[in-house]
């Protein structure tokens, strides 16, 4: 769609990693829409029901074609509408100081980690000379060790923050229970997956195959979360804030399996 964003157009493109996110996106986001239509009617009366049903239809529809963005602006556009969109629906009960008070650190963390990304991508973008994903791997193999690796922390941290990677993982526990139940449920069960396709795109796609380190510190992290998530859980007492340390587990688990193998192909 050429006319639809500056610099390269809006560029959509499947292939079989973003057409199996995807699918993960569709399994999590159809029950949770059919459980919106009635769970929502509870807010009736006090918060707009049209606005809450715009932002979430926003939300995800963004999250469904991250994976198809296939430049720089494309991506970064849905990246950030899925993030406002979120933001939104998070604060849905703002008459609360602590929903406002989760609404706040969710909204610096994920612009920290936007503000990361969009560094990591310009670094690399003109290192291409493109700003296409497509001439972005060929480009990466012939760049100085230093910069690779910047770009790759870069991208992690922006990756690993919406992931809700231990330590980036503190908006977590605070968005998910203040969220309605079906954007939680959205939230922790597929948009922080989102996470995990980005740095998946960056190790084994852009970037290519790195140094042993780029796999090692993934598994770390994985492993931290995935035993630092659990013994949070079991020690909170708060349903939707267990539920968000579960997340950050099983974050962990699938941090495990990237990072291995990321460290296997070096």
């Amino acid at each position: 769609i050429p006319d639809l964003l500056p610099i390269g157009g809006a560029a959509f493109v499947v292939d079989r990693l973003s057409a199996f996110f995807v699918v993960v996106i569709a399994v999590g986001a159809i029950p949770a829409t059919l459980y919106a239509i009635g769970y929502t009617r509870e807010f009736a009366g006090k918060h707009s029901l049209a606005a809450m049903g715009f932002a979430f239809n926003i939300f995800v529809a963004a999250m469904f074609l991250v994976p198809l963005a296939r430049n720089v602006l494309t991506f970064l556009a849905l990246w950030e509408l899925m993030s406002l969109a979120s933001y939104f629906l998070v604060i849905t009960e703002h008459e609360h100081e602590e929903t406002l008070a989760a609404g706040w650190v969710y909204f610096v963390m994920t612009h920290a980690g936007f503000a990361a990304l969009l560094l990591g991508f310009l670094l690399l973008a003109r290192a291409a000379g493109t700003m296409d994903f497509t001439g972005w791997s060929a480009a990466a193999a012939n760049l100085d060790p230093s910069s690779r690796n910047s770009i790759f922390v870069l991208l992690a941290l922006g990756f690993g923050s919406k992931a809700g990677v231990i330590p980036l993982h503190v908006w977590l526990p605070r968005a998910h229970p203040a969220a309605p139940s079906h954007v939680s449920a959205l939230m922790s069960g597929v948009m922080i997956k989102l996470g995990v396709y980005g740095l998946a795109r960056t190790a084994f796609d852009w970037l290519g195959v790195g140094p042993v380190w780029w796999g090692g510190t993934i598994l770390v992290l994985g492993a931290a979360s995935g035993v630092l998530g659990v013994l949070y859980a079991l020690v909170d007492s708060d349903l939707k804030r267990l539920l968000a340390y579960s997340s950050v587990e099983n974050i962990g688990i699938i941090m495990l399996g990237l990072g291995a193998g990321m460290l296997f192909q070096a």
